[in-house]
């Protein structure tokens, strides 16, 4: 199939950004990521510089791809990330526009790449458990409603990839850090530590720029995992709970 390309091409963070046209041939068996594959070879062989974009496993496990298609985070098949995107969904003669993350917490490095360490530093400031919770064949030990588990782990499905933000029409990490502080706050061994956990995770959010949720949902929708906003609300009552109890204190 013969396609056409709305690239964005920016040199650098401080340098003004322009889309670029180009042309190129895939066949439906490549996935997207394949296909800029192509594109790139295609421009060194015209000894022009190649598309930057960002990817790893191609698994739909990392989070990596982080591209806005046609104007949708990892593009139009919901619970798909980009790299699990494949060209049997375009057709002959399509254009495709694919564009960043665009959000002020995540700054275009180049082209299509954005700096994503906001996620991990709202990580470091508390998604993680200090307390000693044995060897691993301790944790089968400790009782965990089925229920609870399985929310945990719905949780812990976010593979941070920020779709969440570049979908929002307020750059909201909300998701992102609901799942995080969720998965482990809903377990025996991450509770003892929920309280520091949930504040420190939210005031490095407002830290790092991201907007606040307006329930649009639309984080949701373009979750390549298909995190719940559900989470989000069990955030703000953590939060909620946490503020009121550390004003006791």
């Amino acid at each position: 199939m013969r396609l056409t390309l709305k690239v964005w091409r920016q040199k650098n963070g401080s340098t003004k950004g322009q889309f670029e046209t180009y042309q190129v041939d895939a066949n439906e068996h490549m996935s997207f990521l394949e296909m800029l594959d192509v594109l790139n070879q295609q421009l060194v062989e015209e000894k022009k510089v190649p598309v930057t974009f960002e990817h790893d496993c191609r698994e739909g496990i990392c989070g990596a791809c982080s591209l806005v298609i046609n104007g949708q985070p990892h593009g139009l098949s919901s619970g798909t990330t980009a790299c699990q995107l494949h060209m049997r969904f375009f057709k002959d003669g399509d254009t495709i526009t694919i564009e960043p993350w665009r959000a002020a917490a995540f700054p275009v490095l180049k082209d299509l790449m954005v700096d994503r360490s906001a996620f991990d530093r709202i990580i470091q400031a508390g998604g993680y458990i200090t307390i000693n919770t044995g060897a691993p064949q301790d944790a089968n030990a400790v009782p965990v409603n089925e229920e609870i588990s399985s929310l945990s782990m719905d949780a812990a499905a976010c593979i941070g990839c920020g779709a969440c933000v570049a979908a929002c029409p307020n750059s909201s990490a909300m998701l992102f850090t609901a799942a995080k502080v969720s998965h482990l706050g809903l377990l025996p061994q991450g509770k003892l530590e929920v309280d520091t956990r949930v504040i420190n995770m939210v005031n490095q959010m407002d830290k790092e720029g991201f907007g606040q949720c307006s329930n649009t949902y639309a984080c949701e929708a373009e979750c390549p995992k298909e995190i719940s906003v559900t989470n989000i609300a069990r955030l703000n009552r953590m939060y909620m709970k946490a503020m009121v109890t550390s004003s006791k204190g």
